[in-house]
């Protein structure tokens, strides 16, 4: 529910961490710097800038510092943003557990350190914490920093620490280093890239009857819902990416031969018009919350019977594009989660007309976070996850519904049958409880009364037990498990292989097209620990892979490494990584939901002791 999911990647904390580490290295390849962030525990939006995080140091470690290790470590990012909250009773930015002890003691960062946006609250502090450089800086800070170290508070040696990691960013930046820019980018180049890269993670979660893809024959579509016709590119606020023009759904279809009904146009493009009038009247007032919210599918604009009947006559296929706004400054309401009633009947009442006559109803979810399914996703005839698919959108969608593309995303985090059967939810604000109040962001005191769970303080209750951890723990039932990702073909797997090489457990496994469609496959690998000491998840994720295009019968070995390190949970009473002797078991598969190959290692014990901190 948090609004910034759509930039935080992951429930599990490996994919995460190895896809922001991916991120930085493909970024920092160019000679350009990155900032990751928000580090860390930044989980919600609602009062982000003075919500206290109440985590416990095991899920701490395990849970929400974990992909910045992976980062950190796989990646070294030149910059890192602390973020606005607390972290039990201290804001990050304060921290010198968290920046010094942690990240530069533990995991060896040698980069720049920077409080994001008007954070924290005392400067000194800061500074002796390792955070580098407060942004944007605001003259009471100089005057408190001065003061600080007359008085004896704050030592030079601190910073001259902090100036020192700042002179040798710079000298590192290709502005210092004389860069020749260009205002020329190959933007057809990038374009490609973006279409081909959306694709990938696309996810389909229904195909009844093998309803996508659209066959050849269809040159027609009934074309509903608004960002059908007004594609979400990506998510607001900081995470947003300026782009030269994003491709809807309307003109991808188009691009690969398929009309769009002509009536269903006006009526969403005439909406569209008076959405886009309202947008730039908030932009004059820089009303941020009204630029920002999304555009709820009006009563007016859905259809009647008669104009059901006519698009049914005149048309191939219904699309039915439902969308999400993501981003900055809001978290999502539970009523956001779940369709609203003008959805679900759009839903419903379209797919009976184009059932009735022996045409299909496709769903595309244009959406930066999960929604719910179970109680409609048997209704239509195929459900395309596309998420906010960036410029060209409009383009990698069709190409995944013409079978262009097989569609080859896993679900990076669990979709719960209702929202309530997540254990995080007794501990997230109810948004819509709360007024945003942009007075903090704009770095102003604002009155506090007393103290509010879930929006002053927010405890953690669930500890290491977030996302499939939690309903594999409770043996709950999902709509669709994490991990979990249809394709237009079929796989088989083989029998797992381990063996240990060094400090690395190496797993492989034959993975074989079965089908009649060319297609990638998400080889995952799981691992189920011994009972020891500490109370265990029954599964983690430990590697994960994907093949290359595999023609139909064609098999690829497929390859998984981790290290034994990787399998240790955090003992608080040693601040040490643990590993317990026993048996592990090794479990590769589709999803967390769809093992297809056991194996097991033999581990020793071992401990990774860590600089002992107060997180």
């Amino acid at each position: 529910m948090n609004g910034r999911n759509f930039e935080y990647y992951s429930e599990d904390p490996l994919v995460a961490g190895k896809t922001a580490a991916a991120y930085v290295r493909g970024v920092q390849a160019n000679g350009v710097g990155t900032s990751v962030k928000h580090f860390a525990f930044n989980n919600q939006e609602t009062n982000r800038t003075g919500n206290d995080a109440l985590i416990s140091t095991r899920a701490i470690r395990e849970i929400y510092l974990k992909p910045f290790e992976i980062t950190v470590k796989e990646s070294d990012p030149w910059t890192i943003m602390t973020s606005y909250n607390k972290i039990n009773g201290t804001y990050t930015s304060e921290s010198e557990d968290l920046v010094e002890t942690i990240l530069r003691g533990d995991w060896g960062y040698k980069g720049v350190v920077m409080t994001d946006w008007f954070g924290g609250k005392d400067a000194g502090a800061q500074m002796h914490a390792g955070n580098d450089m407060l942004q944007p800086g605001r003259p009471s800070q100089y005057h408190q920093i001065i003061d600080d170290v007359k008085s004896g508070r704050l030592s030079m040696k601190d910073l001259d620490r902090n100036v020192r990691r700042i002179l040798e960013y710079i000298v590192r930046t290709p502005r210092f280093n004389k860069y020749k820019y260009s205002n020329t980018p190959d933007l057809q180049a990038h374009a490609a890239v973006t279409r081909q890269s959306a694709t990938e993670g696309m996810v389909l979660l229904e195909n009844h009857h093998n309803a996508l893809p659209l066959s050849g024959d269809v040159k027609t579509a009934a074309l509903f819902g608004i960002t059908s016709y007004d594609f979400i590119a990506g998510g607001t606020g900081s995470g947003n990416v300026n782009r030269a023009y994003t491709v809807s759904l309307l003109d991808g279809l188009k691009n690969v031969g398929i009309a769009a009904d002509k009536d269903l146009q006006k009526v969403y493009l005439d909406y569209k018009a008076k959405c886009d009038a309202e947008k730039a009247e908030a932009d004059k007032k820089a009303d941020m919350l009204t630029r920002f919210l999304p555009q709820p599918l009006p009563a007016e604009i859905l259809p009647t019977e008669a104009q059901l009947k006519a698009a049914v006559e005149a048309n191939d296929v219904a699309i039915i594009t439902l969308g999400r706004i993501s981003g900055e400054f809001v978290d999502r309401t539970v009523a956001n989660f779940n369709l609203s009633s003008e959805e679900a009947q759009l839903v419903e009442s379209v797919s009976r007309a184009f059932k009735a006559a022996g045409k299909k109803c496709i769903v595309v979810l244009n959406i930066g976070g999960v929604i719910e399914t179970a109680s409609w996703k048997n209704t239509p005839d195929a459900i395309l996850l596309a998420w906010q698919a960036g410029q060209e959108g409009g383009n990698s969608v069709a190409d995944v519904l013409t079978g262009k593309v097989s569609p080859s995303g896993k679900l990076p985090m669990t979709w719960p049958l209702s929202y309530n059967d997540h254990a995080s939810s007794l501990n997230f604000p109810r948004a819509e409880n709360f007024k945003l109040d942009l007075s903090v962001f704009m770095g102003k005191e604002v009155e506090q009364g007393e103290p509010r769970d879930t929006y002053d303080y927010t405890h953690y209750r669930e500890g290491i037990y977030v996302g499939y951890r939690w309903f594999d723990k409770e043996q709950m039932q999902v709509s669709y498990p994490f991990g979990y990702g249809l394709s237009y073909t079929t796989f088989e797997y083989g029998d797992s292989k381990v063996e240990k090489q060094g400090e690395d457990i190496v797993v492989t496994v034959e993975v074989k097209n079965t089908g009649k469609v060319e297609a990638k496959e998400v080889v995952e690998l799981y691992v189920s620990a011994p009972s020891g000491k500490l109370d265990k998840p029954v599964k983690e994720l430990k590697a994960y892979a994907k093949t290359s295009s595999l023609k139909p019968g064609a098999t690829e070995t497929v390859t998984l490494r981790f290290a034994t390190s990787d399998v240790a949970s955090f003992d608080e009473a040693q601040s040490a990584w643990v590993v317990d002797a026993g048996e592990y078991q090794i479990l590769v598969g589709s999803s967390s939901d769809a093992i297809k190959a056991r194996s097991k290692v033999n581990l020793p014990a071992a401990r990774y002791a860590v600089r002992s901190s107060e997180l």
